[in-house]
């Protein structure tokens, strides 16, 4: 049976990942299957997926049934492990030299030979070792976030002994985003913050590709069934995450409780880091895994997501703004959004804003529902996956002619 849907008028286009791109429980993962998702809709898909842990056992969701056609390499742990030793004489990111391997390469360059495609687009830096050098055939890299200034600011928060490995990986990356560059022909990222932190001379030639959200499924019911005032969701052993968790529950709430000492939050999300784990008590709910994510936005009033350090576009806002919940983040995380303060989201910086911010919200339902009705449409107009899309056939249209 031909695993491709040929439609008039497409490309052949290989697509290389660092991840499986399912169950959809990190960053990456998701805007790799929802972009695959659309560009299938006008392209012969390869997807080659790089895989460092068990082998996945479970079918590809929807893409399967798309017609696209996923090819899983299996990674070496020893040689992971070797390799991550040989980065220390080494000048490329222990972020490349983890996902890259020999073996691994010869694999990714017979599917290249057999599928004979007309565009690679090759997702985060991570990959990019493995197709730098296919000069006949146009390139995108998507680095997606600038991983550069996420490890930077993760330098101040790291322990004494983690300190001089975060400065190492930050000075790496910054160098490596920038000489891996003229490898491609094109580039694409999530955010206009992102591409400025891009030190290429060239960076604002990259193309700003936002995440989009599916309105259709994310969408706010009827009567709602609150459990609980706050929630805060996301993948929970992803270092921005359990600061931002800590930050909430050990400096935020405790204002908060001072004048409603009542009010709970859920933190939802796969993998709960053990410091999250140990935030658990009466007030604070740690669910883990759901298995329905949206479970998590309609049992609560308020979405809050004061993000502290991290890079890209939290699709976090994006979900919850989509069910209409109004939310509360950070001028880090609105930088990357882009929504209005005080209309289509509340802004703060400090612990005090924040929670000044929860008990406005928690003591206004009208404030709520305006600003949750603002969000809403904010994202609808802005974020789609659609016009994502869209905007990667740009380059694929251009450099096939």
């Amino acid at each position: 049976m031909n695993p491709y849907i040929y439609r008039s008028g497409n490309m052949r286009l290989f697509v290389i990942l660092s991840r499986v791109p399912y169950p959809l429980d990190k960053g990456d993962k998701l805007r790799a299957y929802h972009l695959i998702k659309e560009l299938s809709n006008h392209h012969e898909v390869m997807v080659c997926a790089l895989n460092d842990g068990s082998k996945p056992t479970m079918e590809f969701g929807e893409l399967s049934a798309l017609g696209v056609k996923v090819e899983v390499i299996q990674l070496n742990r020893l040689a992971i492990g070797l390799h991550l030793l040989a980065g220390l004489f080494s000048s490329k990111p222990f972020q490349v030299k983890y996902f890259y391997q020999y073996g691994a390469h010869k694999k990714v360059r017979k599917l290249i030979d057999k599928f004979k495609p007309d565009h690679i687009y090759a997702q985060l830096v991570r990959t990019a070792e493995y197709v730098k050098n296919e000069h006949l055939i146009p390139k995108t890299l998507d680095y997606m976030d600038a991983f550069s200034a996420g490890v930077e600011r993760r330098i101040s928060n790291a322990s004494f002994f983690k300190r001089p490995f975060f400065i190492s990986e930050y000075k790496r990356l910054l160098n490596y985003e920038n000489l891996i560059f003229d490898y491609f022909e094109h580039h694409s990222i999530i955010s206009n913050q992102d591409q400025v932190l891009i030190r290429h001379q060239d960076h604002r030639k990259i193309k700003v590709v936002s995440n989009g959200v599916n309105t259709d499924y994310f969408q706010a019911t009827g009567q709602k069934q609150v459990k609980f005032d706050l929630v805060f969701t996301g993948n929970m052993s992803y270092p921005p995450n359990v600061a931002c968790a800590n930050y909430l529950v050990n400096q935020v709430l405790p204002l908060v409780w001072e004048k409603k000492p009542n009010i709970t939050i859920q933190i939802a999300g796969s993998s709960p880091d053990k410091t999250v784990q140990e935030l658990a008590s009466d007030r604070v709910h740690i669910s883990g895994w759901l298995d329905d994510i949206r479970d998590a936005y309609a049992t609560a009033k308020i979405f809050v997501a004061p993000m502290q350090i991290g890079t890209g576009l939290q699709n976090k806002l994006l979900e919850a703004m989509a069910m209409r919940l109004p939310c509360v983040t950070s001028t880090l995380a609105n930088n990357a959004l882009g929504a209005t303060p005080g209309n289509e989201v509340l802004v703060g910086d400090s612990a005090d804003e924040i929670a000044s911010h929860i008990l406005n919200l928690i003591e206004n339902k009208s404030i709520r529902e305006l600003i949750g009705r603002a969000g809403y449409q904010y994202v609808t107009i802005n974020f789609s996956w659609k016009s994502a899309s869209d905007k990667l056939n740009q380059f694929f249209e251009t450099r096939s002619k």
